[in-house]
Order: structure tokens, then C-alpha cells, then sequence
């Protein structure tokens, strides 16, 4: 019987070609090792020497050569059709980490990287742990922008938690050269692209963290030094009452969003409360379209179109024919370049890992400000 394929011949002809200097030498020849195991089908065999040259390349300063072979593990994982699974995806998280923020090598590799996670996942939008790895990343390098969409992507809880810190750190340090800049902006930013996914569990886990963070930071913001009751029996809850309207929206937003797919009579009572919250805050589930009406929320022309979909999606109110809306898309291209894609049929399916409604909450327009 044959002895089992080894990527020991590859390696110990690659590796020291590496220690000594020869980065090229060494990238050609793992080339060609893994285009001779990937004709003869050996794909584990192929893996192996890829990712431990690639992982050699990067801790030597080769990013160029580096990335390229972590390319080519990609594409062996997409040819051998590789599940994803700890080993697979860590495989990746350790290239990612090594690659270093210089140049647009590590962008290459992360969008690759993201595009077969979702292919060899189940969230369409990749893996939400490997979209967590990254954001984590970027929020280490103080890199807010790029760290939060891979979080918002994520919408797990633990990225949530993560979202809510990041956001946070971005307002003050914005706020402390701008005074008047409302905290209600970033909250926006973090429960509104969830919303519109349907899970309530991240915009929930993010708005309660974010909020206790600037109740902290900002006593003063509170009307009422303890949380308010709301909702009655089994669906009592309770939110913080400030002076921030756009803070008062999105806490009762996402309670009245909760009980939107209840049982009939549950989500007839939350859809007249959405139209009572968005008549008070937004100027009406149309997206203030009536004139003099006041608007309180934060946000403009993206809390509008929000509310539009969010309208429909939650309550079936059909939008005005103005064209599609998307914020949730409209964020993320606006963060990755390109075009803005269409609107999203009207689902409820959840996506992914963590992604779900959280325990209900009794719909409510109280009045807390």
C-alpha cells in the first residue's frame, strides 16, 4: 500500500529557501508543487503547503508573495469544495493577521477571504466569526470605519458588544473637538443596519451597551436617574429616558419592531404603535412627507428611508414610489466603494448565526421626553 500523501517533500524543498533569503525562489517553487498536487487531486496535500509557505513569506516581510499563495489556498479551497470550519477558517485569520495593514495586500486577501466564507458558510453575507476576527482587527488599529462594517456584518452578539464600544470610542473622539455633535448619529449607525436585517438581538445588544456607555460618560443626558417601565405583564420591559430624541426612537423602535411578527392581534396593536412612534419622532411611517412636520431623530434623508422600509418590512406598509431604499446597503457600499444595491424583498427569514428577534417587549409610544 502506498505510503499517504505528505507535504513534507514540498516544505522541506520551500522553507529553507525562506530562511535563506531566496522569497522568490521559494514562491515559485510552492507554485509548482501545488499545481502538480492539485492535477493528481490532492487538495489536503496542496493546503498544507500553501498556507505554511504563505505563513513563512509573511513572518519573513514578503507580503506580495505571501498574499499570492494565500490566493491560491482560497482557490484550492473553492476547487476541493473545503467546509468551513475551525481549522479552515483559522488557516486564514492567521494569514490575515501576519499580511499587516500596509499596502492593499491584506484587502485583498480579507475580501477573498470574506467572498468564500459565504459560499462554504450558511450567512450569505460570510462567515460572522470570520467578520468579527476582522473587525476586531481594524478597531485595534483604530481603523473605525472598515472595523465597523465587518462588525455590523458579524451581528452577533459578541460583535454587537464590540459595535457598541467602537461607536462609542468614534462619538466621543469626535465630540471632543465638536461639541455639538449627537450621539444619536452613531446610534443610528449601529441599530438601524440590523433592523433592516431583522435581528433584533444585535440592534438590541448594541443599543443597550451603547446607551449604559453614555449614561456613564454623560449623567446629565438622563431624565430619570433609573430605567422606565413600559409594557404591562408578561411583556413588561423597560428603556432608558433621555433628553436625546433619536436615543427614545430606536430604544422603542426596536421593542415595537419585536412584536411585529406576534399573533394577530399583538401585531395590530404594534403596528399602530410603530404609526404613533413614527408620527411623534420621524414625522409619520412615510418618512416626514407631511408638511410642517417636525422631525426629532437624527439622521435626515438615511433615517427616512429607514423608516420607510422598516415600515414595510415589520408591518407590510406598502413605501411611496420613490425608488429603492436600502440603508443597510447603502452604508456598506458607501464603506467598500461601488454602487448601492437594490432593495431587499420583504422577508423575515434571520441570517445567519445570532441573528434573530430577542425576547418580545409590549409596543409603546410613551411619552419620554
Amino acid at each position: 500500500m502506498p505510503p499517504a500523501p505528505s507535504p513534507d517533500t514540498a516544505l522541506k524543498a520551500i522553507l529553507p529557501l525562506i530562511a535563506q533569503g531566496d522569497a522568490y525562489s521559494a514562491h515559485q517553487k510552492a507554485r509548482t508543487f501545488v499545481s502538480r498536487y492539485t492535477k493528481a487531486k490532492q487538495y489536503d496535500v496542496a493546503i498544507q503547503v500553501l498556507f505554511q509557505s504563505a505563513r513563512e513569506l509573511l513572518k519573513a516581510g514578503q507580503p506580495g508573495s505571501g498574499t499570492d499563495l494565500g490566493s491560491m489556498l482560497l482557490d484550492v479551497y473553492e476547487t476541493k469544495g473545503e467546509q468551513l470550519t475551525e481549522e479552515s477558517r483559522g488557516r486564514l485569520t492567521q494569514l490575515i493577521a501576519l499580511t499587516g495593514p500596509d499596502g492593499a495586500w491584506r484587502d485583498t486577501l480579507i475580501s477573498k477571504s470574506v467572498a468564500w466564507s459565504a459560499k462554504a458558510g450558511e450567512c450569505p453575507a460570510g462567515d460572522p466569526d470570520l467578520h468579527q476576527y476582522i473587525g476586531e482587527l481594524f478597531y485595534k488599529e483604530s481603523d473605525f470605519v472598515h472595523a465597523e462594517a465587518h462588525l455590523v456584518a458579524a451581528g452577533t452578539r459578541d460583535s454587537s458588544l464590540l459595535l457598541a464600544q467602537l461607536l462609542f470610542d468614534w462619538y466621543q473622539s469626535a465630540s471632543s473637538t465638536d461639541a455639538s455633535i449627537d450621539p444619536g448619529l452613531f446610534a443610528l449607525r449601529g441599530t438601524i443596519p440590523s433592523l433592516t436585517t431583522t435581528n433584533i438581538l444585535a440592534a438590541r445588544t448594541f443599543l443597550d451597551k451603547f446607551t449604559s456607555l453614555l449614561v456613564v460618560a454623560k449623567p446629565d443626558i438622563l431624565i430619570h436617574k433609573e430605567p422606565v417601565a413600559i409594557g404591562e405583564g408578561a411583556d413588561q420591559d423597560e428603556i432608558w429616558a433621555t433628553s436625546n430624541h433619536t436615543l427614545n426612537f430606536l430604544q422603542l423602535a426596536i421593542r415595537i419592531c419585536q412584536r411585529g411578527d406576534s399573533d394577530a392581534g399583538a401585531a395590530r396593536e404594534a403596528k399602530q404603535a410603530w404609526i404613533r412612534l413614527c408620527g411623534r419622532y420621524t414625522g409619520g411611517v412615510s418618512g416626514a412627507n407631511t408638511p410642517g412636520t417636525k422631525v426629532l431623530v437624527a439622521g435626515g434623508d438615511w433615517t427616512r428611508e429607514a423608516v420607510i422600509q422598516l415600515s414595510h418590512l415589520y408591518f407590510n406598509i406598502q413605501p411611496p414610489r420613490t425608488g429603492p431604499m436600502n440603508p443597510l446597503g447603502d452604508m456598506m457600499s458607501a464603506l467598500f466603494g461601488g454602487s448601492a444595491p437594490s432593495a431587499p424583498q420583504n422577508t423575515r427569514k434571520a441570517i445567519g448565526p445570532g441573528r434573530g428577534r430577542g425576547r418580545a417587549g409590549g409596543p409603546t409610544t410613551m411619552d419620554v421626553d
